[in-house]
């Protein structure tokens, strides 16, 4: 065995020995290398009690050697890859997560956030190439018709835009995001909690087919691994750090979705929420996110997640404005003019000057140009307006050119 090749086995044992994200295990790799570190926690060298324990338990049930060899063979039946950091593929953002601490945790699995020590890998496109210019579309899995539409939306919008769309490929907004992206054409990535080989969950297999053909299933569990509760949480911490940004859409009180968006934050990502309605359970979470996460930010469309996300100065998303009206392009002058003429009958020159407070010659310059855009009408007896319908027509005609 080559020396490339026991760094790999090592490296995949290890995430047998002990769950991913485990900040004891990265210190010791990234101080010894992983061959070592494998052969100081086996030999009971662990520096920390609950790993001792954690290693001792699951080494009695195997050799993590025989393991990882075995997962490898697996993987390669499955036509999956193992990448790990010594690979080109290798998504270099996701060594944020070693400088991130979450405030006011005491669950292990919440303080265990390190850097992943490798991916298995189903799906032809380069892995680091696919999370480079990449959003995550979180949320609840008993989700509403208007959360799927959402995501959907959210997804097809990305994508069409050459962003990768990433989620974990659950029922509800994850599924939705994914399917919307697959729809477009583009690019989607399914983060699982779980071996490839047993996707989770199994009612989507359809769609986790689809998704490797032309994106990626990654996971950082060996094939064969369940999906257990804890392994979502530490699985969430690479949706979080491995994209530029995370949409939240619909979640409820008690969500993974924004545990999702409060990783980002702490990984020095965009974190974003959709609203609701304020009478959906399913709009609780994301709302109460909004509240007490002063770095959240809200977006309602591919615009706003957009221009969090996308080049300073470019990505800028349109300002929403109303419809368009004939009197926008009017000045001051103009509209008082305009203003004071009577909803029906005429008034003449003297009278309408004065009723809007403007001088004479001005009054006679400014009507002048009403009539041109036919919102007043000369006759005999001074303006008129013209009526409603036809001031509607002017405003293609005046559409982006200022009156003076």
């Amino acid at each position: 065995m080559s020396a490339e090749d026991e760094r790999r086995l090592a490296r995949v044992a290890l995430t047998w020995l002990a769950e991913p994200g485990t900040r004891a295990v990265h210190h010791l790799v990234e101080r010894h290398g992983p061959v070592e570190t494998l052969a100081l926690l086996l030999d009971g060298g662990s520096p920390d009690g609950w790993l001792h324990t954690t290693v001792a338990a699951r080494s009695a049930s195997g050799d993590a050697r025989a393991v990882a060899a075995e997962a490898l063979e697996r993987a390669d039946r499955l036509g999956a890859r193992l990448v790990t950091p010594d690979d080109e593929e290798w998504p270099a953002q996701v060594a944020s997560l070693a400088a991130m601490r979450l405030p006011d945790v005491s669950r292990r699995v919440d303080c265990e956030t390190a850097p992943p020590l490798c991916f298995w890998v189903r799906g032809s496109w380069p892995l680091g190439e696919a999370l480079d210019r990449s959003v995550a579309v979180v949320g609840a899995r008993a989700a509403t018709g208007y959360g799927q539409h959402v995501a959907t939306e959210l997804g097809y919008g990305l994508a069409e835009r050459d962003w990768t769309v990433v989620s974990g490929g659950a029922f509800g907004i994850d599924a939705a995001a994914h399917r919307g992206a697959l729809t477009a054409g583009g690019l989607t990535v399914a983060v699982l909690a779980c071996g490839l080989d047993r996707p989770y969950p199994m009612g989507n297999a359809a769609l986790f087919d689809r998704i490797a053909e032309t994106g990626l299933l990654l996971s950082e569990w060996p094939p064969g691994a369940e999906p257990l509760r804890p392994r979502f949480l530490i699985r969430n911490r690479v949706i979080a750090a491995g994209t530029r940004g995370t949409v939240v859409v619909e979640a409820s009180a008690r969500s993974g979705a924004t545990q999702t968006a409060r990783r980002a934050i702490h990984a020095s990502r965009v974190a974003m929420v959709v609203p609701g309605p304020v009478t959906s359970a399913m709009s609780v979470g994301a709302h109460e996110f909004l509240r007490e996460q002063s770095k959240a930010r809200l977006v309602t469309g591919v615009a706003h997640v957009l221009e969090e996300v996308g080049r300073i100065g470019v990505d800028l998303a349109p300002l929403a404005r109303g419809p368009q009206r004939a009197t926008d392009a009017l000045d001051d002058d103009a509209l008082s003019l305009l203003e004071a003429l009577p909803r029906r009958g005429a008034m003449g020159v003297d009278r309408l000057s004065a009723r809007a407070g403007v001088d004479v010659r001005t009054a006679l310059r400014k009507l002048s140009l009403l009539e041109q855009l036919s919102m007043v009408v000369r006759r005999d007896d001074g303006y008129a307006l013209v009526a409603p319908a036809k001031q509607k027509r002017a405003v293609a005609e005046t559409s982006g050119r200022p009156v003076a």
